[in-house]
């Protein structure tokens, strides 16, 4: 299955998928670890294609994490 075709799926869907509080994905999508390319908004709510979330945030988060991010690295 394409991502065209994945359903959209709610984000309390997400953060259970992920195991993160539904703060934690608003958070990561303020912050753009979310991209939009993601997700649609309508009104107050948010429908996330769950594959295209997962597929950034494990492929891509070190490539593409925002400016000023805390997109991993070393800590001394």
């Amino acid at each position: 299955m394409s991502n065209d075709e994945t359903p959209y799926v709610p984000i309390e869907d997400i953060a259970k998928y992920l195991s993160v509080s539904v703060s934690t994905v608003r958070a990561w999508v303020r912050q753009g670890y979310i991209p939009k390319s993601t997700y649609i908004k309508v009104g107050n709510t948010y429908r996330f294609r769950l594959s295209a979330v997962v597929d950034h945030l494990t492929n891509d988060v070190s490539s593409e994490a925002p400016a000023g991010g805390t997109g991993g690295g070393d800590y001394e």
